[in-house]
């Protein structure tokens, strides 16, 4: 089996130096970054607000990774050497961080003429090293500004402390804190490797990451798994109704660690589930409360301003409104106009079906009174526009009170809000 640690450190630096500057952005760098290294300069101007946080010691990979390169383009070998030297003092099984070093240490003997000059390295290991730098500095370099909050995250409960999101595309995932109010503040963000064919999964062993909203339900000590999954793993309850509905099978997607001997994986790597390098999960684990942390897995996370999602959520809230006031009413057909004609119920009943079921109930409410609370609201990771809402609902009618937790999923057809799909939960 190749290994990175040998084989970077079998480099031994002679005296002559012949570096130039030429060949590295003309070949190791443009080929490498495939195109987007002209902006490593706003890159590294991100990178000085990443919180270290999520690194135990103190060391962000992808801080020193970037700066790397920095130190490259600006002719200074050593530096760069000396930073990739500090990110292997702290992550020795860093295999990316090898092979960048081993490409340094060749550089003072002969021109470097590609990514992971040492020819011995098998081209498919190389691919994926080169896609794993690629995704960790293309992500740093579009890190969302402190005034961009993700667009997916409406509303959240007061006991919510935290949400994840994911975007599957840049391999990345993001923890942010809510402090109340819905604002939302991004404590750190870290990169993973994904489903080796990518997302949307639709069955078991496609080897695909699930898109949609979840909720972690548990916490698994690594002391109980395989070396495989690091120091632990925290599942996810996929599938969700949404994906039962339609027809999504498979089970077992979690977000977990990594084996001792690695550091990381490539983006395309896993069979679903969600894998963060072991410092990034023990943090991840650290802050997640079960069954409270929603982790939104989008193909690509939009981005927008707080005071642009502010203004959806007051809009958005207002369907959802409506819906309580019609419920109120206990006028058949106001009620009936928030659903979907593809409203399918648990049980697989239509519209019609499902509403001649429901309605002997509220027709003998008596000046009811519907209060909701709790709400939660996102839009859900789908090629129409959809949201989903959980919230609890109370109802007074006489001398009878009821509370009932429900979550429901609303489609937009034309320019209205329609209920697809509801449940209780």
């Amino acid at each position: 089996m190749f290994s990175f640690l040998s084989a970077s450190k079998a480099l031994v630096k002679p005296a002559p130096v012949f570096f130039r500057h030429s060949v590295i952005t003309g070949v190791l760098i443009s080929a490498f970054l495939t195109g987007f290294y002209s902006n490593a300069l706003a890159a590294k101007r991100n990178t000085d607000s990443v919180s270290s946080v999520s690194q135990p010691s103190g060391v962000n990979p992808d801080q020193l990774l970037i700066e790397t390169y920095q130190a490259l383009s600006n002719n200074q070998l050593n530096l760069a050497e000396q930073k990739i030297d500090a990110l292997l003092a702290a992550y020795p099984n860093y295999q990316l961080a090898h092979l960048i070093r081993g490409d340094l240490l060749l550089m003072h003997t002969q021109k470097v003429t590609g990514f992971g000059a040492m020819s011995h390295v098998p081209p498919d290991k190389l691919k994926e090293l080169r896609d794993e730098a690629a995704a960790r500095l293309k992500a740093i370099q579009f890190r969302p500004g402190p005034n961009q909050v993700p667009r997916s995250v409406l509303q959240l409960r007061d006991d919510q402390k935290q949400v994840i999101v994911i975007d599957a595309k840049k391999s990345r995932l993001y923890l942010y804190d809510h402090l109340g109010a819905q604002q939302l503040q991004l404590r750190s963000d870290h990169y993973i490797s994904q489903g080796k064919f990518g997302v949307d999964k639709l069955k078991e062993g496609d080897q695909k990451t699930p898109l949609g909203v979840y909720y972690i339900t548990s916490r698994l000590s690594g002391s109980k798994l395989p070396d495989f999954y690091g120091p632990g793993a925290l599942p996810l309850n996929y599938p969700n109704e949404w994906d039962k509905i339609n027809g999504r099978s498979g089970s077992g997607i979690w977000l977990h660690g990594m084996p001792s001997s690695s550091f990381s994986r490539p983006p395309l790597a896993s069979d679903g589930c969600v894998v963060l390098t072991n410092p990034d999960f023990l943090n991840i684990a650290a802050q997640i409360e079960i069954g409270r942390t929603p982790v939104v897995i989008a193909e690509q996370l939009e981005f927008t301003s707080r005071e642009k999602l502010q203004q959806e959520r007051q809009q958005l809230a207002q369907v959802q409104e409506s819906w309580r006031l019609d419920m109120e009413s206990m006028n058949a057909n106001r009620i009936f106009a928030n659903y979907s004609r593809n409203f399918r119920s648990p049980q697989g009943e239509d519209l019609n079906s499902w509403f001649a079921k429901q309605r002997p109930s509220w027709e003998g409410w008596s000046n009811p009174v519907v209060k909701l609370k709790d709400i939660t609201q996102f839009r859900y990771p789908a090629r129409d526009e959809m949201l989903v809402t959980t919230f609890t609902m109370e109802l007074s009618s006489g001398r009878s009170h009821m509370s009932t937790r429900k979550r429901q999923y609303w489609i937009k057809e034309a320019t209205k809000w329609r209920i697809i799909y509801e449940t209780n939960v």
